[in-house]
């Protein structure tokens, strides 16, 4: 089959990419920067330059494409705004698939998306979806709550560095999930016609709160945290502050976004249907324990050795120099 991966060098992108490459699919990656994702044609996909906020760039790549991945969002530092990606964009995307004659198409929502009008975010991801089921198009839509990836920097690194923790309001416990997990069951749905035109969550087995984490961090990094707290009412200010300028209104989206994640509420749902109507095991899928003990043991490892490779040259360098009264004697 013929797919079409968009936001191929995402996060999430890149890990579809490889996910649908190993199973066998003939993978063609929508990009804006081909010199950027040389990698992706190493691995085996075909790249076609083009970008969502062009439509006219879409025709050529949707050309003998079944199914089409979409894992496009817009980055807080990008020059187009979350309304010109992940709306403007992904309408001229659904029309342009639909035009093609697309079989298949995969959206990736968030979760709760229909309960948080004042969030624009969520907002443009739940009309995106309304969008998607009126297309006529055959979907799949997985609505997620956050990537285990986005863990690392927010709290193994500065962990490990002495840096501090920086937690949020009531600190929402989050069902976390690694991105090639999300990316087996998007590819999965693909080819099993029980997922057509369902709405589907794709979350982790528990929802993990910021302390718990850092409590995980702590015990595996064998490091303590230095955590800040930063009041709800701090990112509301944030918020309206960033919306008076151009280049703040990404920023302010987001800030508006994480919000959500700071009321307390638990973002979580049961995966049971999902697993059951694509045939996966639930025990295959990662955990946060073992995503986290595996980065932990691989960077401490690393640390040993460039520790050990430190001591050695110091000792190098001890022998060739001469000692003060060494240096004497022979004057």
């Amino acid at each position: 089959m013929n797919l079409l991966v968009v936001g191929a060098t995402g996060t999430l992108g890149r890990q579809v990419t490889r996910r649908a490459l190993d199973e066998g699919f003939q993978v063609r990656c929508l990009v804006r920067n081909p010199r950027k994702a040389s990698f992706l044609k190493e691995w085996g996909a075909e790249l076609v330059q083009g970008d969502l906020c062009e439509p006219d760039t879409l025709s050529a790549a949707l050309a003998g494409i079944e199914a089409v991945i979409d894992t496009a969002t817009a980055r807080p530092t990008d020059p187009q705004g979350i309304k010109e990606v992940d709306w403007e964009g992904k309408v001229a995307l659904i029309q342009a698939a639909k035009t093609a004659g697309v079989q298949r198409f995969i959206f990736f929502s968030i979760l709760n998306a229909d309960q948080h009008s004042d969030v624009p975010l969520m907002e443009i991801k739940n009309c995106t979806e309304l969008f998607l089921k009126e297309s006529g198009l055959n979907y799949t839509v997985f609505r997620l709550c956050g990537f285990m990836q986005g863990l690392i920097s927010q709290y193994a690194i500065p962990i490990l560095d002495g840096q501090t923790v920086w937690v949020t309001g009531e600190a929402s416990p989050v069902a976390y999930m690694d991105t090639q997990d999300i990316a087996k069951l998007a590819v999965r749905a693909i080819s099993v016609p029980e997922a057509e035109n369902r709405i589907l969550p794709a979350v982790g087995s528990r929802a993990w709160s910021g302390y718990e984490i850092i409590r995980l961090c702590e015990r595996l990094g064998d490091r303590e945290a230095k955590i800040a707290r930063m009041p709800l009412g701090f990112l509301r200010l944030m918020r309206r502050i960033t919306r008076f300028f151009q280049w703040g209104q990404n920023v302010a989206d987001r800030l508006a976004f994480a919000e959500v994640q700071a009321s307390g509420k638990p973002l979580t749902a049961s995966m049971d249907e999902v697993y059951l109507l694509l045939g996966l095991d639930p025990k295959e899928t990662t955990t946060l324990e073992s995503y986290m003990q595996d980065y932990f043991s691989r960077i401490l490892k690393k640390l040993k050795e460039l520790d050990y490779e430190r001591d050695k040259n110091k000792k190098k360098r001890s022998k060739k120099t001469p000692s003060k009264s060494s240096s004497q004697s022979n004057g």
